[in-house]
């Protein structure tokens, strides 16, 4: 069995793998969902697109259950402070996402033009606002939340749903909407042909642009702005968790310590960068299937960057900077890891196994042709 401080630090690794994975296999089908109103002109590519990922997106939904419940029991008071924090926000996730299964499922039931365009627009809500809140709600997590602890770690949000809405947070929003869409283009090139393949080109370089610019505006307000922490106190790792046993502060700048203490961290965000940048190379020389991997890399170059900025914190306090959450003090007990640690290490290639069979068994491009074809079973 793993001692104490390693299996902290483990689960740290799991949980971005997990939000990375859910970035990557769950962001392709909210991107293709986003583009959906536009890249297709009519009906029947509008049906192409949507059974491009029809077979796949509720599969692909394990990767969100599977990362909500790992912050669940890894880090309980993370999960019940931004759950409270972010009440109306994860609402808001809540209701884009029910358009998703309904849309998915009741969009092509009725052959009318209101029913199906009404249902195309509420499966890009399920793919465009999710991406968007997770971006602003990391964006207020570099910044800082406002909430306190009492004695007794009942949490107490001291903000408001609109005070979420700042400027940095909806560029941070901005960039992870661009990521996900980007991606989601790059997916449909890759199933599709003709003009819509065509369309979704296009979307993939604009958008990977727009990421590109995001992230680095990003980048330079978090160097040049005033929000940042660090512990100045001494930090047993290997101690049982105590969120207020710690004195903490705000130090701007602090968001980039990291790389100056570890150089080699900075392959992180350059990852960002080199998968991005091959991604749309890629793109332009119509090469889809690299273009996808690559996209792959700069998401996990994007959400590896405000981790390894942010360590050893996960959810700082803007309110009382000691009542910061962090990899030391927010996680469940050692048996809890441990036994979640292996379950993970069992169950985790199972569900890889499994959605890599499903998409070799459903690969190949979806064409108007295809779909008159499988009529009885297409979306």
């Amino acid at each position: 069995m793993f001692d104490y401080e390693t299996l902290k630090i483990i689960w740290w690794l799991l949980v971005g793998v997990l939000l990375i994975g859910f970035a990557i296999m769950d962001g392709h089908d909210m991107g293709v969902g986003t583009l959906l109103p536009f890249a297709g002109r009519n009906d029947e590519e509008r049906r192409v697109i949507i059974n491009t990922v029809g077979p796949h997106w509720d599969g692909n939904q394990v990767w969100f259950i599977t990362g909500g419940g790992a912050i669940f029991a890894a880090w309980p008071l993370v999960y019940a402070t931004a759950f409270s924090g972010f009440y109306w926000a994860m609402l808001a996730v809540l209701w884009a996402l029910f358009f998703r299964p309904v849309g998915f499922d009741y969009r092509s039931k009725i052959h009318n033009a209101t029913w199906r365009s009404t249902w195309d627009w509420g499966l890009f809500i399920g793919g465009a606002v999710p991406p968007l809140i997770y971006g602003v709600a990391f964006g207020n997590l570099l910044q800082g939340v406002p909430f306190y602890f009492e004695n007794t770690l009942v949490s107490h949000y001291t903000g408001s749903f609109w005070q979420l809405l700042n400027p940095f947070a909806l560029l941070c929003g901005v960039v992870s909407t661009a990521m996900i869409t980007m991606h989601g283009a790059i997916y449909l090139a890759h199933r599709t042909e003709g003009d819509i393949q065509r369309r979704a080109r296009t979307a993939a370089l604009l958008f990977g642009l727009v990421m590109l610019l995001g992230f680095t505006a990003a980048g330079i307000w978090i160097a040049a702005g005033d929000f940042g922490y660090a512990i100045t106190s001494v930090v047993d790792a290997a101690a049982q968790p105590d969120p207020l046993a710690k004195t903490v502060v705000r130090q701007p700048g602090a968001w980039l310590a990291n790389y100056a203490a570890a150089p080699a961290t900075l392959v992180v965000p350059a990852l960002a960068y080199a998968g991005a940048a091959l991604a749309l190379f890629a793109v332009l020389r119509g090469r889809t299937l690299s273009a996808f991997v690559a996209s792959s890399f700069a998401i996990t170059g994007v959400i590896g960057t405000a981790g390894v900025s942010m360590f050893p914190f996960v959810m700082p306090s803007s309110t009382v900077p000691g009542a910061s959450l962090t990899v030391w003090d927010a996680v469940s007990s050692q048996r809890t890891l441990g036994i979640m640690f292996w379950a993970t290490l069992i169950f985790m290639p199972v569900i890889v196994a499994y959605t890599s069979w499903a998409y070799k068994v459903m690969a190949g491009k979806v064409t108007t042709a295809w779909l008159r074809e499988n009529e009885h079973s297409a979306y």
